[in-house]
């Protein structure tokens, strides 16, 4: 594996290690997806610095190139996180759905009550 490619992945994986850190840090990302990014900086740098396992696998895997290999690597886990994060997209417009019909009933019978009050209270009410 090339030496330039080695310092982009250590390089890359400090920088992604520094954001993910800043934003834990102002509470702008849940721990679970913080987890993932450390983790696949801590790969980065682990392939960067070991190059032997990046040459095992793609020889194991029949990659002509251990950057081919570390490439696809990248690749795959990115969409792993893109289906999961998807997923939870769809999970949560589903949730929002509900809770924007369960409020429209809600407020629809807060209304009907308060027009039952508005009568009882003028049949109530003396005439003068």
């Amino acid at each position: 594996m090339p030496i330039l490619l080695r310092t982009f992945l250590i390089i890359g994986a400090v920088i992604a290690f520094i954001f993910v850190a800043n934003r834990v840090h102002k509470s702008k990302i849940l721990m679970g997806d913080a987890i993932f990014w450390v983790l696949l900086a801590l790969l980065l740098v682990i392939l960067a610095v070991f190059p032997g396992i990046a040459f095992f696998f793609s020889g194991l895997l029949g990659f002509i190139s251990p950057s081919n290999f570390v490439f696809l690597l990248v690749m795959v886990l990115l969409m792993a996180k893109v289906f999961a994060n998807s997923s939870e997209i769809s999970m949560l417009k589903y949730r929002v759905n509900e809770l924007a019909q369960e409020n429209a009933l809600l407020e629809q019978q807060l209304r009907n009550e308060k027009e039952k009050i508005k009568r009882l209270s003028c049949l109530l009410c003396p005439k003068a």
